[in-house]
């Protein structure tokens, strides 16, 4: 990363740059529309946390791009964290994506990286819930629909539903609320996830 191209404030390069990281990495529409997702809802909760709504974004936006091709916990997010150290993303982001994969051992020590844990399986329910409906839309998803799927173990199967219940704990934030406010995060980002 070219020190001009580094916004000096977060020390990341724009969005678009990212953006293009993540697609030069991730050619599935699936995992694309999820790390819009997650980026939505860590925006949003940057705002409730003080945190800088262009790193926390950024944070969501990345932190799967290695999956596609390094999907096993061997290498990921460890791959694409290598990466973004070699093009000098700040260490905190980098700390925050590692941490999101509990099996990696590191410490979710600040609020992003504690959000990124909490909304990561989160964002995940929220648009299985809403693929399952009439119209396909968040609209006609609600929090209670999200709580149901919740429970309903043999719903999106691969959502790890104790990791969701987990991150909620370590946000601070009460499950039901914190299904809610990720919902509320998703609608208004809807139309980028096609939601």
């Amino acid at each position: 990363m070219n020190p001009r191209e580094t916004d000096t404030k977060t020390g990341l390069p724009p969005r678009d740059e990212i953006l293009a990281l993540l697609h030069e990495h991730t050619e599935g529409a699936g995992l694309r529309k999820h790390a819009l997702a997650v980026e939505c809802a860590m925006r949003a909760y940057a705002g409730r946390f003080g945190g800088d709504p262009e790193v926390w974004g950024a944070t969501g936006l990345i932190h799967d791009f290695d999956y596609e091709k390094h999907p096993t916990p061997e290498d990921h997010p460890r791959f694409g964290c290598g990466i973004l150290r070699e093009r000098g993303y700040p260490e905190p982001v980098i700390e925050a994506i590692l941490g999101h994969a509990s099996y990696t051992g590191t410490p979710r020590a600040t609020p992003m990286a504690k959000a990124l844990f909490a909304v990561d399986e989160l964002c995940g329910l929220i648009t299985a819930t809403a693929l399952v409906q009439p119209t396909k839309k968040l609209d006609e998803v609600s929090p209670d629909s999200v709580m149901k799927k919740l429970r309903t173990k043999s719903f999106a199967r691969s959502v790890n539903r104790d990791e969701i219940e987990q991150g909620a704990r370590e946000l601070g934030v009460p499950l039901e609320e914190h299904v809610a406010f990720v919902l509320s995060a998703l609608r208004a980002g809807a139309g980028a996830l096609g939601l």
